[in-house]
């Protein structure tokens, strides 16, 4: 249900190194081309390391035909070790699950075998999608977050090893949920890959031994941007249904999609947490609106969170969305030693080490090897050997907490107030409790006043945690 990525202008006007070229990713594909035994049955029961049948050809479907999900599966159907076939879609919006089909069927003809009967429309279409696989194959989940939760569940109890696209979930009730079913795959053998891609970046890994090594002596200050543009919203054209309106929209509403702060930067405050090797203890923040901004959805223009860890180091994390403004779109880290560069523009794999605290390029002292298979394939190479080879592959915590860790900073700026992570990880607060309810005659969650807007945080009265 996502729409297709939507482009970013250029980031840091600072002088970081170039980054490493690497093979056409998921983007550039994306820019190049617009049924199961019972679930009782498997409780408990590790499967096989792909499955019992006539062939070793893992089936894909995927739920949630929008640029993500779409790139998604052309990485699966690229990945070596063995033969990998789309066999079912699913989405609510016909044109959206026609575009992916063409695409996918121009690309990798001899790997998509989805037949008309094996296209499903509708809130439910996950369950037919899904139920058109055996025990063993993959499902990709990759819808707007709120319906993540439950379709994630619903795969583990068919018996389906999972792909998940960020973000997991838009509140701490779906974090929840992402962590129970995180637990009962591990207990089936079940595999869940979580779409937070820059983990599987060997650039960055390389960084991350040096860091673990000392390297750049103790952590002290982690800094990541994401500055561009903007998404503002003019009034929404509420058809067919105000519903399905607000769910065609990427950004735009929080309980949807998590809303632009954590849709936009969750990978790096990820990042902010793999560097750390921890969970923040707190986050406080601040953000708001310009005040010629007639935007009509539920999001801020700017938001400014400083995360703090055990150890009392801090995370800076900024995004700003508005016009003509200094853009920027990367990740620095700063030691007692040196400081270092960690990501760059669009995530790519800007990785430097420099000999003091100057981020400069002259001041380079080390840089990893190029990369030579992108992040979002290297996820799911990962992924698949993992299923073929019965390794253990389960991200479902890592990445759940993660996204707590974005709800912490989301919910810090929008309530005012200081969030700390046990309030976040006790939190049972969710937008839309009958989620898994709605349907095409459901009313929306959220409406827009007399002039087209709809509710948008108020710090000091807003609550989220």
């Amino acid at each position: 249900m996502l729409m297709p990525l939507q482009p970013h202008l250029k980031a840091s006007s600072l002088t970081p190194p170039p980054p490493s070229p690497h093979p056409t990713s998921r983007r550039a594909f994306l820019g190049a081309t617009a049924r199961a035994a019972a679930a009782t049955a498997l409780a408990g029961v590790k499967l096989p390391a792909v499955h019992a049948a006539e062939d070793n050809t893992i089936r894909l479907a995927i739920v949630g035909c929008g640029g993500r999900g779409t790139g998604a599966v052309a990485n699966a159907l690229e990945a070596p070790g063995g033969p990998t076939k789309l066999v079912a879609m699913a989405d609510l919006f016909e044109d959206r699950l026609a575009r992916s089909y063409q695409s996918l069927r121009e690309k990798y003809a001899a790997q998509v075998d989805v037949p008309p009967d094996r296209r499903f429309l509708g809130f439910d279409a996950y369950k037919q999608a899904m139920d058109a696989l055996r025990p063993g194959d993959v499902v990709l989940c990759t819808t707007h977050a709120a319906f993540r939760p439950r379709h994630v569940e619903y795969a583990v109890e068919k018996g389906l090893h999972v792909f998940m696209e960020k973000t997991f979930a838009p509140d701490p009730g779906g974090v929840k949920r992402i962590l129970r079913a995180g637990e009962a795959a591990e207990k089936k053998g079940l595999k869940i890959a979580a779409g937070v891609m820059c983990r599987h970046s060997s650039a960055r890994q390389a960084l991350i031994r040096r860091i673990r090594d000392g390297a750049m002596g103790d952590l002290q200050l982690i800094r990541a941007y994401r500055m561009d543009s903007g998404y503002r919203m003019g009034p929404l054209n509420p058809q067919p249904s105000e519903l399905l309106a607000q769910i065609r929209l990427p950004y735009q509403f929080l309980w949807a999609s998590s809303g632009i702060f954590i849709e936009l930067m969750i990978h790096q405050i990820d990042e902010c947490c793999w560097l750390k090797d921890g969970w923040p203890v707190m986050a406080h923040g601040v953000g708001g609106r310009g005040p010629d901004s007639a935007d009509c959805s539920q999001n801020f223009d700017s938001y400014s969170v400083e995360y703090t860890f055990a150890d009392g180091t801090k995370a800076l994390v900024t995004g700003r969305y508005i016009p003509k403004c200094h853009n920027d779109f990367a990740t620095f880290v700063h030691g007692t030693k040196c400081a270092a560069q960690f990501s760059g523009d669009v995530h790519a794999p800007t990785v430097a080490m420099y000999r003091d605290q100057r981020i400069e390029r002259a001041n380079i002292a080390w840089r990893p090897e190029r990369e030579t298979v992108d992040p979002w394939q290297a996820e799911w190479n990962v992924l698949l050997d993992a299923i073929r080879n019965n390794k253990p592959h389960n991200e479902a915590k890592r990445a759940a907490y993660s996204n707590l860790a974005a709800i912490m900073g989301r919910a810090a700026v929008h309530s005012g107030q200081i969030i700390t992570w046990d309030e976040a990880l006790a939190s049972d607060f969710t937008f839309c409790p009958d989620v898994d309810r709605l349907n095409e005659r459901s009313p929306a969650p959220v409406k827009a006043d007399a002039n087209g807007r709809y509710p948008a945080p108020v710090p000091g009265v807003s609550r989220e945690v």
